[in-house]
């Protein structure tokens, strides 16, 4: 009974939520296209001939924001799991850290440099914050060797990131690998999230 009552409640905030509903308005697959569409209004980004991998893209709402910037470069998204289809998107069902996977990648992008490399992944809450946070910063920090690897010399690379223990970790590297760094929460991301996104320009 109490947690369906948990569910309920969860449901009832989530219809409420401004951003959500927006999401269903406009088509997008996941509330979180707004954080990247206000991501590239203050960073600037996105171009048209723009090449860029989508880490952890499913559901899909990064890759559509993407697929309306980028008309005559090439997108390719991964996830482990499903992801419907996307106009202008190609799709590989994988794990990136996977040498398979790794390497068809790089085969996609012909053995060139990669624009941008976008990651707005998070493993899935076990209940226990701290883990997650860990676990989370993890996957940043796995984004980020492949970027070091294959982005260009004024590529972008944005990641999702929560603070906790891992956090100076992924900070620390990140200002040793790139030109800049900025750190920024965006307006439509949930207020009582922990999460922030680290931007990094140029290696």
């Amino acid at each position: 009974m109490k947690k369906n009552k948990i569910s309920k409640n969860w449901l009832i905030k989530r219809n409420k939520d401004f951003y959500f509903r927006q999401s269903k308005l406009q088509g997008y697959r996941s509330r979180s296209a707004f954080k990247l569409i206000e991501m590239n209004k203050k960073f600037k980004f996105f171009k048209k001939n723009l090449s860029l991998l989508d880490l952890g893209s499913s559901p899909g709402g990064w890759s559509q924001v993407a697929s309306k910037e980028i008309r005559s470069g090439k997108i390719l998204a991964v996830d482990i799991k499903h992801m419907e289809k996307i106009n202008n998107v190609d799709f590989i069902n994988g794990d990136f850290c996977d040498i398979e996977i790794r390497e068809k990648i790089i085969r996609y992008f012909s053995n060139k440099r990669v624009d941008a490399i976008l990651s707005d992944m998070a493993v899935n809450t076990s209940g226990n914050k701290k883990l997650d946070s860990y676990r989370t910063g993890d996957l940043c920090l796995k984004a980020m060797d492949l970027a070091k690897e294959i982005l260009s010399q004024e590529g972008i690379f944005l990641s999702k990131i929560f603070m906790g223990s891992i956090f100076q970790e992924i900070n620390k590297l990140a200002q040793k690998h790139f030109k800049k760094v900025i750190k920024y929460k965006p307006l439509s991301s949930k207020k009582e999230s922990k999460e922030i996104y680290i931007y990094c320009k140029g290696i």
